[in-house]
């Protein structure tokens, strides 16, 4: 007899995605890198419809990390630029379609003119009909860290911090886990994505990079999970 725990998924709640390679794309085109951050930021909007209309009620982004602060001076402006117009373009444009958006990750040191971009796109929504988080300045240990130091500070007692305190201060918090981590592009890995939260997610890694990731590619993704079972410890 099956476990009492295990069950058999059809569409998941939460989808979180690695947006890899999309400088890769660009090279691939023969462009410079940044026209590739530009076709994989404003990719977001055809998943987020895609995946709205799927079911899915909240999907994560990793669109950049607390290590990406490593690259170059001139791509690392030139990406938040690029969020900052992607904001103020496609956040309207998906709020009167009933999506949602919510920033993820450490404020500081990101600019201030993405901060106001951030603050004036994360408004609100009753009724959301799919959340988008995007984790930017996002690192799974630096969330933790961060949850850590939020609960000793508030002079909670160390018997007293279990998973339920931890999760309740995580940046994440009031979203649930994710069912289902999509990372394209070629990686086998996570990169220090939603460490916490992946605890039981089912992992679908492919070979398309993020730009040229479509429907056909997220409907294989949702098929593959679909034949999953979820244990979750259970047999």
């Amino acid at each position: 007899m099956a476990s009492s725990e295990t069950t058999k998924p059809a569409v998941p709640r939460h989808i979180a995605f690695v947006m890899d390679g999309n400088g890769r794309w660009a090279t691939r085109q023969g462009l410079p890198r940044l026209a590739g951050h530009r076709a994989g930021i404003y990719h977001v909007d055809e998943v987020a419809r895609i995946i709205k209309s799927r079911g899915v009620r909240y999907m994560t982004l990793y669109m950049f990390s607390t290590e990406n602060w490593r690259r170059s001076k001139e791509e690392v402006e030139g990406i938040f630029d690029l969020l900052r117009e992607w904001l103020g373009n496609s956040a309207p444009k998906l709020r009167q379609e009933g999506i949602a958006l919510r920033h993820i990750g450490r404020r500081q040191p990101l600019p201030t003119p993405l901060l106001e971009a951030l603050d004036a796109a994360c408004q609100p929504l009753d009724d959301a009909a799919l959340t988008v988080c995007m984790a930017i300045n996002y690192g799974g240990r630096a969330e933790i860290t961060d949850a850590l130091k939020h609960l000793i500070g508030s002079g909670l007692s160390g018997t007293a911090i279990d998973e339920a305190a931890i999760s309740g201060v995580l940046y994440t918090a009031g979203i649930p886990d994710p069912d289902l981590i999509i990372r394209p592009g070629g990686e086998v890995r996570l990169s220090n994505y939603l460490l916490w939260q992946a605890a039981y997610a089912e992992l679908y890694f492919n070979q398309v990079l993020w730009p040229d990731f479509g429907e056909e590619d997220i409907d294989r993704a949702l098929q593959s999970y679909a034949a999953r079972q979820r244990r979750f410890g259970g047999l």
